[in-house]
């Protein structure tokens, strides 16, 4: 049976990354702002305050249970009885798997990882073949966010010209569901046996895939309507005739940028509208973030810029099965499991080496 002392001092060490005291204090500041009667004057900012409060109180708790867990577990083994041991032990698994899952969550500090994201996925250069992989992607992640239960919402969607998907972007809300996507930015590659190709010979695909933040404070990224121009056009996609008729499909261009967004999924142009403004916001603080940063790094010495091409992982379906991540070296020979969403080892091992 495991050496309890040791367990609980490895309990204990969990327990200081978290910062439990500042995380109290933390709580009892934002109650006490929660009872100023003025509060509600602002009601936008009055629920953020309380989600915030319910986030942190949440946190709280769980760890409070999970020490408690601690200390029961603790006075069984003291008990020394031969007929609880099985118990024990499987108690102390599973607290263990809860401990890591906890720890993990420590690594997400960053300003956006505890909120909602925007994913985008775009075929790259490969025709029909990357734009097959394009769609192969879209339902990984989607299978993912199902397995996570994050809830998904498809604001952008250019389909293929004969199969998979040009482009998607896909709004994933949940509780640090960017910080988790995060690790997925960059090129994917895949190398299989093309079902496209008349001769069955192996080829290589590639496909972006873009992670932002989902920004839900305005005053975070402030927007000077002279520098967006709006476009308003026919959708190409699919989506009922309402949508193909009538121009609901929006364009922004941010000028001092030169980003560009569309959205043209939804029947509505003003929901379009607004669609596109949330990855516009996204895209722009993640450019703002990714200036602090390099700022930060050039003081240090240390900064590389990380190119927007810059290929993560390759997924081998021949003559081989591995997908493996370039940054971090881990792999996996279970391609399908990948591919059906079972994403948990390249994260935790991205956020640990980052």
């Amino acid at each position: 049976m495991r050496n309890f002392p040791t367990f609980v001092a490895e309990s204990l060490n969990y327990w200081c990354i978290f910062d439990y005291d500042n995380r109290k204090l933390e709580l009892l500041a934002l109650q006490q702002q929660s009872e100023d009667q003025t509060l509600w004057n602002d009601p936008e900012k009055a629920q953020k305050l309380m989600k915030k409060l319910s986030t942190v109180r949440e946190e709280l708790a769980g760890w409070e249970k999970l020490n408690q867990r601690i200390k029961d577990l603790h006075e069984l083994a003291e008990m020394e009885e031969m007929s609880l041991r099985s118990e024990i032990e499987t108690e102390v698994a599973a607290i263990h798997i809860e401990l890591e899952q906890r720890e993990l969550t420590t690594l997400l500090s960053g300003p956006y990882d505890r909120g909602n994201a925007l994913l985008a996925i775009h075929a790259g250069a490969g025709g029909t073949d990357s734009q097959d992989w394009a769609a192969m992607l879209q339902r990984m992640y989607l299978r993912f966010c199902e397995q996570n239960q994050y809830q998904t919402e498809i604001l952008d969607f250019t389909e293929g010209e004969e199969a998979g998907i040009k482009s998607i972007t896909i709004a994933v809300t949940g509780r640090y569901a960017y910080g988790y996507l995060k690790s997925e930015k960059g090129v994917h590659r895949l190398v299989r046996l093309s079902p496209f190709d008349s001769a069955h010979r192996r080829h290589t695909s590639f496909a972006q895939v873009e992670v932002l933040p989902e920004i839900e404070n305005d005053d975070e990224i402030v927007l000077n309507p002279d520098d967006v121009r709006i476009d308003i056009y026919k959708s190409s996609g699919a989506g009922g005739q309402n949508v193909q008729k009538n121009a609901t499909a929006i364009r922004l261009t941010h000028l001092p940028t030169g980003i560009i967004v569309t959205c043209q999924n939804e029947r509505s142009q003003i929901q379009n509208r607004d669609n596109a403004f949330r990855v516009l916001r996204a895209r722009l603080a993640v450019i703002r973030q990714e200036e602090q940063e390099k700022q930060m790094s050039d003081l240090r010495g240390e900064y590389q810029k990380a190119e927007w091409g810059s290929q993560i992982r390759s997924y081998v379906l021949h003559p081989y099965q591995m997908v493996k991540d370039h940054r971090t070296e881990f792999e996996v020979g279970n391609t399908q499991a990948v591919l059906d969403g079972k994403l948990d080892g390249f994260i935790e091992s991205y956020l640990r080496w980052r």
